[in-house]
């Protein structure tokens, strides 16, 4: 009886550490690659002769996509890579994102990314950063073909729009020497390639106030902290009013923190705008409004 017991459980007990042994082969085999990039990504970021960056980073890009076409590469972490550029997933986890910044001089910055699909072949999109290239009305742009209003992303939520997943992710452009944005850019996943930029917000375009905008964007100050993120309690994207220091709604560089907050509530299919969000105390004459003990603390 145990003779026979031993022969239908072999089988299976070979499958198991033969798959075993398969992953954890792969797992040294990405943990070298991980290491060579670690190495590269050094260079970078902080070649001393900045024009040099740009050659590393397309060193970077190629070794990086050398690794992700390794079998199964989904399955592990980049707990290395992970600590020197930005990896990482929707709140659903449908798929990851490989994010970075570099400085080419003092006052630039290039975003880089590419989304990754959990398959076991990989299925990567690179990501096109074309903030560049849109200057006025970027907020009524749909981007495809890859391009994308560049940012470092710390954020993706998903939402369900008549069936589709809309994801919603938060970004940081500081690429202006005058300026930061933030931005809530929606984004869309097909097997053909990536959209950036759907009419999920309530809320009018000012190029065209007859429509609503593809994108969200808060332009301020260079020296300012502004915020903008998900609050679990108020089940809400926050982020901060902002007013021109100079009066001048024009000039978004002079923009700066009202002490004031407002937000989107997801409503059906859209992003509801939602004017003083966040509850505020009355101070005395002359003295700054500032939340209320119920708001959330700011964290960007």
């Amino acid at each position: 009886m145990l003779n026979r017991m031993y022969a239908l459980l072999l089988p299976v007990a070979l499958l198991f550490f033969g798959s075993s042994a398969h992953a954890q082969d792969r797992d040294d085999k990405l943990s070298r690659m991980e290491d060579s990039l670690l190495v590269v990504a050094d260079s970078m970021y902080h070649a001393y002769i900045p024009d040099f960056r740009i050659n590393y980073t397309e060193k970077f890009v190629k070794q990086l996509v050398q690794a992700l076409k390794q079998p199964n590469s989904w399955s592990y972490e980049f707990p290395k890579l992970k600590e020197v550029i930005n990896i990482i997933y929707p709140d659903d986890r449908s798929f990851r994102v490989f994010n970075w910044v570099i400085a080419p001089t003092e006052v630039t910055r290039r975003y880089y990314g590419a989304i990754q699909m959990p398959t076991e072949e990989l299925k990567l999109f690179p990501l096109i950063d074309y903030s560049s290239e849109l200057k006025k009305c970027a907020e009524d742009t749909v981007l495809t073909k890859g391009k994308w209003y560049g940012g470092l992303i710390y954020r993706i939520m998903p939402q369900n729009v008549d069936g589709e997943t809309v994801y919603t992710v938060f970004s940081l452009n500081a690429s202006s020497p005058l300026s930061n944005k933030k931005i809530l850019d929606p984004l869309i996943i097909s097997d053909t390639g990536v959209v950036f930029g759907a009419q999920i917000f309530e809320y009018n375009s000012t190029c065209k106030p007859e429509r609503l905008i593809n994108r969200f964007i808060l332009e301020y100050k260079k020296e300012v902290q502004v915020s903008m993120n998900w609050d679990d309690e108020f089940k809400a994207i926050y982020f901060d009013r902002l007013v021109s220091q100079v009066n001048d709604p024009n000039r978004k560089y002079t923009y700066v923190p009202s002490g004031q907050y407002d937000g989107f509530k997801w409503k059906g299919d859209k992003w509801s705008f939602v004017q003083n969000l966040i509850p505020i105390d009355i101070r005395e004459d002359g003295e700054a409004p500032v939340p209320s003990p119920k708001a959330i603390d700011k964290k960007r």
